[in-house]
């Protein structure tokens, strides 16, 4: 064991002579390695932001939320059966309610009415236009994970008397009030006059999916007593244990047939949805951009090793008197065979924390131009980084490395 640390230690400084006596030729060399980690590393910083950013979107949404509607978010090929269906009144959220009293062990928490419809907000001069407006109650704040950074959500009076308030996304804010507090203001959607009690957290947008910023809300009564004629309404439900998602949709389900009166013989003329829909349809997708994001950079990586495995053997061509001598001298073929492999390592060591380098730089320019896009190169990410540029060492190196071990001493040292 001593005599192989030994070893190893030896390797390590003829290593480190031999990219300090052929700098331009180790630093060209290592240039394939270089490219290849920083593929990896910004591949993967991606990867993880599309997830991050995908989950962080879904969030709004929420994962222990059921959703009532007329179709199922995910279309169907009968199109026209699921238009033809009687609407979600918002009124089934009080007899679904009185349901989840009656029933000691159900697995839902509470019931939320909720209609939505798109419209211009205005304040003086300013306006935001296809602004997501939702009608709800102040029981919105119990199946939400949305926090307001100003002001406050509408409380149970405004929201039973139907007051003209409003609560509006970060987005909206900024577009209305871009140098002063939008709380107590008076903003005109569709020409009626809201004031102002609330400004959410920002939140922020990812690949145009769902975000908070661009949304306002108002009491349920004030949505129907103004907006009602196009809305489109749904009923939302907190579910307990999210773990027990499917039995809470079945009971759920028999709650709405009781409440649209249903016989057994009938199918549901309504959709249970849920985030799952969703997640189930752009996983692929992510998955799809991550292999071929995975092969391209593989393909970086092996070009690089390409060019260590070439290098590695000119290198033993240019040492076969080296090499002979040193077995003259009684090394051993496992000395040898240690030697190369750990100069071609060090060679992908060298390039790998050049490129880790060289994409957290990339990185945080990205952040700057894209700052909607989450970037965070994770140490997970980092270490996997090092541990490619090892093995890609390692792999590249080994035929140079064995061919050089297996070299006759007598013949190594007649070598010109």
């Amino acid at each position: 064991m001593k005599r192989f640390l030994y070893e190893l230690t030896e390797s390590w400084k003829i290593a480190a002579a031999q990219m300090y006596a052929n700098k331009t030729r180790s630093m060209l060399t290592a240039l394939g390695v270089i490219i290849g980690i920083v593929a990896v590393t910004l591949m993967g910083t991606a990867i993880n932001g599309i997830s991050t950013g995908f989950d962080k979107s879904m969030a709004v949404l929420g994962d222990d939320v059921l959703y009532v509607d007329q179709q199922p978010w995910i279309r169907k090929d009968d199109w026209w059966n699921f238009r033809s269906r009687k609407k979600i009144k918002t009124e089934y959220a009080e007899q679904i309610n009185r349901m989840i009293g009656a029933a000691p062990k159900s697995n839902l928490l509470i019931a939320v009415p909720a209609s939505s419809w798109f419209r211009s907000v205005k304040y003086n001069e300013n306006q935001v236009n296809n602004v997501y407006m939702l009608g709800t109650t102040s029981d919105f704040l119990a199946i939400s994970t949305v926090d307001c950074a100003k002001g406050r959500f509408f409380n149970e009076i405004e929201s039973r008397g139907g007051a003209n308030v409003v609560v509006i996304g970060y987005d909206v804010a900024d577009g209305l009030f871009p140098s002063e507090n939008p709380i107590d203001k008076m903003v005109l959607i569709n020409g009626q006059p809201f004031k102002v009690i609330g400004v959410n957290t920002r939140q922020g947008t990812f690949l145009g999916l769902f975000s908070w910023d661009s949304m306002v809300a108002i009491p349920l009564p004030a949505f129907k007593r103004y907006f009602s004629a196009q809305s489109e309404s749904e009923i939302r439900v907190k579910v307990k244990d999210k773990t027990k998602l499917a039995e809470s949709k079945d009971e759920l389900i028999g709650y709405m047939r009781r409440v649209r009166e249903l016989p057994p013989e009938k199918d549901n003329d309504f959709a249970i949805n849920e985030q799952q829909a969703f997640k189930s349809t752009l996983d692929p997708v992510k998955n799809s951009i991550a292999v071929a994001g995975l092969f391209i950079t593989g393909l970086s990586l092996f070009v690089g090793a390409i060019g260590i495995m070439n290098i590695t053997f000119v290198s033993v061509k240019e040492r076969t008197k080296e090499i002979g001598t040193r077995k003259a001298l009684g090394a051993r073929r496992r000395t040898i065979l240690l030697q190369f492999l750990i100069e071609s390592t060090a060679l992908c060591l060298v390039g790998g924390l050049i490129g880790l380098t060289f994409a957290f730089f990339m990185c945080l320019a990205i952040g700057k131009a894209l700052p909607s896009f989450p970037i965070e190169i994770s140490l997970g990410l980092v270490v996997t980084s090092m541990i490619v540029s090892v093995l890609t060492g390692l792999v590249s190196g080994f035929a140079p490395a064995w061919s050089a071990s297996r070299l006759d001493p007598v013949t190594a040292l007649r070598y010109e």
